[in-house]
């Protein structure tokens, strides 16, 4: 598995959200110079973050983006799964380990190779909030996120 640049900007662009006031819209073009990404892909992946509803959206004067929600809710994994698609090692499992429709998932040996891998991913992004990351950013956190 890796994670596209699709899903590591989605990450960096509600990071540089959570460091501002969480009333206050930032302009899409404030985001991309902070942080060094083109604003024409930001603006790729704005809508996917806005129909997840983890961007509100403010347009006109002092318009621009906020978080939708408090950043300690948003998981990495919630991202990265809006962003990225299914994130399953494996085919059999896209649908998630309960949702494995394989024909072979009865005799298969390697399946709990699969299923724990999955479940160690999920789980560990799960445990990383938006917030987590921001708190590090500013250098009042660990730089170590545990399994």
């Amino acid at each position: 598995m890796k994670i596209s640049t699709k899903g590591r900007y989605a990450l960096r662009l509600l990071v540089e959200l959570a460091c501002h006031d969480p009333e206050e819209y930032v302009a899409l073009k404030d985001i991309a110079e902070s942080q060094n990404i083109s604003k024409k892909y930001l603006e790729q992946i704005v809508p996917l973050l806005t129909r997840g509803r983890l961007l509100a959206t403010n347009r006109g004067y002092q318009g621009g983006y906020r978080l939708a929600r408090d950043p300690s809710t948003i998981s990495c994994w919630e991202v990265l799964h809006l962003t990225e698609g299914d994130m399953a090692p494996v085919s059999c499992l896209e649908n998630g380990i309960e949702n494995n429709d394989c024909p072979r998932r009865s005799e298969c040996l390697t399946l709990p190779v699969w299923n724990g891998l999955y479940k160690v991913i999920r789980e560990y992004l799960e445990g990383i909030s938006i917030e987590d990351i921001a708190t590090n950013a500013n250098g009042t956190g660990g730089d170590d996120y545990i399994i």
